[in-house]
């Protein structure tokens, strides 16, 4: 259910290695639960971002959150077409509307998220 080339937070985001980069989105429950997502805001090119911090937004017709830094690091790539049209999350999460790429500062915290397996355990218990 969940891409296994990936890793991910229990805040519902994605990231996967690229070339010592790191790609990162939500997850395809989080958009499945957000339902109809009408506006995100990102951070710009440039922006340092830590693990566990916030680093930009995310609404729906249903609710507004904060979106979660997987890993530490600085933002060297913005999905301006998730901004134009953001309901591209509801319709691929885990392909093309991903949202930034980033250089990792702390490589180690890599290892401190979920495997697709652990993550598909956590929504399958929160779905309970």
């Amino acid at each position: 259910m969940f891409p296994t080339d990936r890793r991910y937070t229990r805040d519902h985001e994605w990231a996967q290695k690229e070339n010592g980069r790191v790609r990162i989105g939500i997850t395809a429950f989080a958009a499945e639960r957000l339902s109809d997502i009408v506006f995100v805001e990102l951070p710009k090119v440039g922006a340092e971002v830590r693990a566990g911090a916030a680093f930009g937004a995310i609404e729906s017709v249903k609710a507004a959150s904060d979106l979660y830094a997987p890993v530490s690091g600085r933002v060297v790539e913005v999905n301006q077409a998730v901004i134009d049209g953001p309901e591209a999350l509801n319709q691929d999460p885990h392909g093309s509307a991903w949202m930034v790429v980033m250089e990792m500062s702390a490589p180690e915290e890599w290892d401190q998220l979920l495997d697709s397996e652990a993550y598909a355990a956590l929504v399958g218990a929160e779905q309970t």
